[in-house]
């Protein structure tokens, strides 16, 4: 039986969640994965030893009952507009059970005063982890995943193109770190709470990339040609609402098309790439394009056929025929907490003063820092 404390990872089939319980496994620690459903990402982790807690993470009796005999966590919030209550109700549970460290998945973006109020509430959730006394806390703020891109892998196959609005498609603006390379970094803070506990650290790919260097780097992957095609927010709606993704909701739209524009804004290059994943998730971060081949060894559909390349088109043409959605009215009917006067990331003093000038990972104790997160 092992002596090592057992830890909590919610939203352990998630895209981070997932490879950190399987990581701290391997590191022989037993693991307690908190997922919403029983399905084939849930066997998988339990035949690799965790333990699986079926419940719903809103629920502050599910998250009580699943932080027993928990001294560490891993502390996810799902995509969703209501990631505050969800951060309120895990540390809620965390106060209770006692539990002494804390890793948390922030964004890179983080600021008070941000457009996106999924932001917003990532920096408000910062604050209040780091409230209770005697818990610590190590931060993890990674960018634009290059799970992100994958998204448009299907398009990129058939037809060639690889679309997103992400502007000049010449211009270096990302170093989209792996969702493995992002758990690596919550790994090793959840093993070292001491080495790492205060600190913050943003884990990114090995070097920035161009949109044109996603495209080719697509290409040699799928074995064919791929370009970038600059599309406006409003083709992006329209292709999110003619083929929804998993996670799909109109206010994750909504906040995705914020993050474009930070995107063309050049927020994410800021700083990167970082040396977090190599100093602190000793390993040496994944390529862009090896990122892509695992996606393509696991899916035998993105090899291209006639009927394949015609599905592709028909699919395009639904795409195009599908209205797009008004952002500013989903904003409206769903009711978004807004604030009077939003600033992006490098209009915000504070923001660039922590961000632009040394790696997160040199950065002080952020316990002295609550104004900062991400």
């Amino acid at each position: 039986m092992s002596t090592l404390p057992k830890i909590l990872v919610t939203s352990a089939a998630g895209k981070t969640g997932l490879p950190v319980t399987l990581q701290l496994l391997e590191r022989g620690f037993p693991v307690r994965a908190f997922v919403r459903e029983g399905d084939a990402r849930s066997m998988a982790l339990e035949k690799a030893g965790a333990e699986i807690y079926i419940g719903d993470q809103y629920c502050l009796r599910d998250m009580r009952e699943a932080m027993t005999g928990i001294r560490r966590a891993y502390q996810c919030a799902p995509t969703a507009p209501n990631g505050l209550h969800f951060n309120a109700v895990f540390t809620a549970a965390v106060v209770e059970a006692r539990v002494e460290h804390v890793v948390t998945l922030g964004q890179w973006l983080s600021s008070a005063d941000h457009p996106s109020f999924f932001t917003r509430e990532v920096y408000l959730s910062d604050i209040l982890i780091r409230v209770p006394a005697g818990l610590s806390v190590t931060s993890v703020n990674p960018g634009w995943f290059a799970d992100n891109y994958l998204m448009v892998l299907e398009m990129a196959a058939h037809l060639g193109i690889f679309a997103m609005p992400l502007g000049d498609g010449r211009i270096k603006k990302n170093a989209p770190p792996s969702n493995a390379d992002i758990a690596s970094v919550a790994v090793a803070a959840l093993c070292d709470p001491e080495k790492h506990a205060g600190k913050a650290y943003r884990p990114t790919g090995p070097e920035l990339s161009s949109p044109d260097d996603v495209a080719q780097a697509m290409g040699r992957a799928l074995g064919r040609k791929v370009r970038y095609v600059d599309i406006s927010e409003a083709m992006m709606t329209k292709a999110l609402r003619a083929f929804p993704p998993s996670n799909y909701s109109e206010a994750a739209v909504s906040q995705l098309a914020i993050y474009a524009e930070e995107y063309r804004r050049g927020s994410f290059a800021v700083n990167a790439p970082t040396g977090d994943v190599e100093l602190v998730g000793g390993r040496s971060p994944e390529s862009f394009e090896s990122v892509v081949k695992q996606a393509v060894e696991k899916r035998p559909d993105l090899r291209t056929n006639l009927l394949r390349q015609a599905g592709g088109l028909a699919a395009f043409a639904k795409v195009l025929l599908t209205p797009s959605l008004n952002l500013k009215k989903v904003e409206t009917v769903r009711d978004h907490v807004l604030i009077k006067a939003p600033r992006f990331c490098q209009e915000t003093t504070d923001w660039m003063a922590t961000h632009s000038s040394h790696s997160l990972a040199a950065r002080p104790d952020l316990t002295s820092e609550l104004n900062v997160s991400a």
